[in-house]
């Protein structure tokens, strides 16, 4: 049977379309645009996801129509459904959780991609293989190759924990959802803003390096958030009067921002 392959971002859609393609096979990709480590869930629906969306300059009406098509497509589709996803990244992690809440006892097979390693050519031409990769959107098309095929069915303790634990999250409904060694948990929303005041100074420094500096130094052993969501920190930070900015915060590469004198 046709597979439907689900992918838990678009950036990783793209590269698992590509990986598909690549193998000759004609399965379909769908990506799930949505990213729930951030903004409140209860509800979780698709207008609700793209109203608070909306105060990060998204088109409600495009997200919405996106986020429901999405749904849309999984309700309706007599293809077998491989849900991929890594438990090392926040947002595929909760995507994983919500898929599990709302497809209930329908049959999926899943690819999870925790810990994987793939061979590759170094520069020198030697043969190496590369670091345990935490989640789909970090794998590399030629890796994503691999790994097709290699699906399984989760067991349904397994299911039916995902489930339970993501309605136990929307009863929080926190700003953040973390990974943690344990899994995800939520979060506040002043989760990451220590992050961001220790990479800075009373010296000028823009919003750009700093949103990619606070993310390099957090991407070990999980991925946790996005420039969306630390910028949106910044701006809290500087209304709250904890940074300066110097510029227009909606340019990141041009404004800058420091601690107090």
């Amino acid at each position: 049977m046709k597979a439907l392959h689900i992918a838990p971002s678009d950036s990783a859609g793209g590269s698992l379309r590509a990986a598909v393609r690549e193998s000759g096979r004609d399965d379909d990709v769908l990506a799930f645009r949505d990213d729930l480590s951030c903004g409140p869930i209860d509800p979780d629906s698709p207008a609700s996801r793209a109203k608070w969306w909306l105060s990060f300059s998204y088109d409600e009406t495009d997200s919405e129509q996106a986020f429901r098509e999405f749904w849309d497509r999984i309700a309706t589709t007599n293809h077998r459904l491989v849900v991929w996803f890594g438990r090392r990244a926040a947002q595929e992690l909760a995507f994983y959780h919500a898929f599990a809440d709302r497809l209930g006892q329908r049959p999926y097979e899943i690819v999870d991609v925790t810990g994987f390693t793939f061979p590759f050519t170094g520069r020198d031409g030697s043969q190496a293989l590369s670091v345990p990769m935490p989640a789909v959107g970090t794998i590399s098309v030629a890796g994503l190759k691999l790994l097709l095929g290699s699906e399984r069915t989760p067991s349904q303790e397994m299911r039916k924990g995902y489930a339970e634990y993501w309605r136990q999250l929307k009863v929080e409904n926190a700003f953040f959802r973390v990974v943690t060694d344990s899994g995800l948990a939520s979060a506040p929303k002043e989760h990451f803003d220590h992050l961001i005041l220790e990479r800075l100074t009373d010296r000028w420094q823009s919003v750009f390096r700093i949103i990619n500096e606070t993310i390099g130094y957090n991407s070990e052993p999980y991925l946790q958030t996005g420039d969306v969501m630390l910028l949106s920190r910044i701006v809290a930070l500087i209304d709250e009067g904890q940074l300066l900015a110097q510029g227009d915060i909606s340019d990141p590469r041009n404004c800058r921002i420091r601690l107090p004198a």
